[in-house]
C-alpha cells in the first residue's frame, strides 16, 4: 500500500519534523519505506535515511507499508507529514 504525501513543514523534514516522524514511523507495527522523486525508498524508522533524502518543504514524498494495518499507519504518517512540525 502506498500513500504520496506534500510535506507541510517549511523546511521539510530536516532537525525536529525529521524526528517526530521517524519517533512515529518507528512506534508503527510495520515497517514503513520513505521515498522523494529520483531516490531510492529508505526506512522511515532511519533519522539518517529520512534526513539523505533533503525533503523540502512542498515537495512530495511515497509512504509505503504492506500488511495488517497498514493503512492505518500510512494515514497516521501521512497526516503527520501535512502538519507543520516545526513547533
Amino acid at each position: 500500500m502506498q500513500r504520496t504525501v506534500t510535506v507541510a513543514s517549511r523546511v521539510g523534514l530536516h532537525a525536529r519534523p525529521a524526528a517526530v516522524f521517524v519517533k512515529a514511523a518507528s512506534a508503527a507495527t510495520l515497517p514503513v519505506t520513505i521515498a522523494k522523486e529520483g531516490k531510492e525508498p529508505v526506512s522511515a524508522r532511519s533519522i539518517l535515511a529520512v534526513l539523505g533524502l533533503d525533503v523540502r518543504g512542498g515537495e512530495d514524498v511515497v509512504l509505503e507499508a504492506e500488511g495488517d494495518g497498514a493503512e492505518d499507519v500510512l494515514s497516521r504518517l501521512a497526516e503527520l507529514l501535512t502538519e507543520d512540525l516545526e513547533g
